[in-house]
């Protein structure tokens, strides 16, 4: 029936705490909660919550905009907003200051969106703590340096780095996903954000 594909339209919120959901603590250091958001149409008054082990509210925040920082509503006096809204990335992260054994848990980052008809979304992350971490990449790198030595054992280091950089920032990348709203299920000609595949002229005739 013709008018009904506007229902099929998706304003797909998500939430995201990056390709693992597990993180490992070592007791009384600070740990760092990550969360992103994505939203096809933008937000408005949107309210996000980070709660423990599903029930114990630990951060409350609301963001007016895309052009605003977050505003704090409540929070636990060792959890501490540690996001921005106004960059890139809508990142909602927090960091909880010395955890200790009891902190271990879930931990739920739950968005909800006034201007996509309060739609809601959440991720979650196991939070282990423990006594000791195990340190074995870090003496890897040591004995490297202090074998090799001079520059090569410094480029050695410098590439080991680099892969790390590269591997956090693939994590972030990932599992993003492209907004495409069909016009309806034949035309898909209007399908992506703008600047998207689907707005390129096709090449002149020879």
């Amino acid at each position: 029936l013709p008018g009904l594909h506007i229902f099929a339209i998706a304003f797909a919120l998500e939430v995201s705490v990056g390709k693992t959901n597990t993180v490992t603590a070592l007791n009384n250091s600070n740990v760092l909660l990550p969360c992103v958001f994505s939203t096809c149409i933008g937000f408005q008054d949107l309210i996000f919550t980070w709660y423990f082990n599903s029930t114990e509210l630990i951060y409350h925040g609301k963001i007016k905009n895309k052009a605003t920082e977050p505003t704090l509503i409540w929070h636990n006096p060792r959890v501490e907003f540690v996001g921005s809204t106004t960059k890139k990335e809508n990142n909602i992260s927090i960091v909880l200051n010395s955890v200790e054994f009891s902190d271990a848990g879930k931990y739920t980052c739950h968005v909800k969106n006034p201007k996509e008809r309060n739609a809601q979304h959440n991720a979650t992350i196991f939070l282990t703590v423990v006594h000791k971490m195990v340190e074995t990449d870090n003496t890897v790198t040591l004995i490297i340096v202090g074998v090799v030595g001079g520059l090569i054992g410094l480029l050695i280091l410098f590439m080991l780095i680099k892969r790390v950089v590269l591997f956090i920032i693939k994590k972030t990348q990932d599992g993003k996903k492209e907004c495409l709203v069909s016009s309806s299920g034949n035309d898909n000609t209007e399908n992506g954000l703008a600047g998207s595949k689907a707005e390129q002229k096709a090449p002149p005739k020879a």
